[in-house]
């Protein structure tokens, strides 16, 4: 099991790491105008929004909620977001992605089971914190996925 005391958190940090890596994976070597690109629809978020909304959603999710850390997250600020370059948040997202896998790893198992406060989903138990975190992630990533292919499309490429 790598270390983890449940397979079950092993399974969904898999889960959440692979696709905040592809997501940061989408930004990193972008200009900031590719990075603050908004498509054209109400409340569309840009690639710099999306990965900053993200990564913190995992940390607040992971090491605040489930693993008790301290939680200072300002959520109306990600998605007031911009950056010149993705690198910044691939560089976050390295760090932070060490510390939450540690933290997930020493995560005892009856913690699953445990009821947690989350600042806007209520009481939730560990495993509906990680599927809630799991499927934020994927979420995005699909999205940060269709703002990179309407980026495209916006500049005469195929979207592809």
């Amino acid at each position: 099991m790598s270390g983890f005391a449940s397979a079950e958190v092993e399974a969904a940090w898999n889960s959440v790491s692979r696709r905040i890596d592809a997501l940061v994976a989408l930004v990193a070597s972008r200009g900031a105008d590719e990075l603050n690109w908004r498509p054209p629809a109400p409340e569309a978020n840009s690639l710099y929004v999306l990965a900053t909304h993200t990564i913190a959603n995992a940390r607040q999710g992971l090491l605040a909620v489930l693993c008790r850390h301290d939680d200072d997250r300002d959520r109306d600020a990600e998605f007031l977001a911009a950056g010149d370059s993705g690198q910044p948040l691939e560089r976050y997202w390295h760090a932070l992605r060490s510390e939450i896998r540690d933290s997930l790893a020493a995560l005892p198992a009856a913690r699953l089971d445990e009821t947690h406060l989350h600042p806007r989903q209520g009481e939730l138990t560990g495993r509906e914190t990680l599927l809630l975190v799991a499927t934020h992630a994927a979420e995005h990533l699909g999205q940060a996925e269709l703002t990179r292919d309407l980026l495209t499309a916006s500049r005469g490429g195929d979207g592809g």
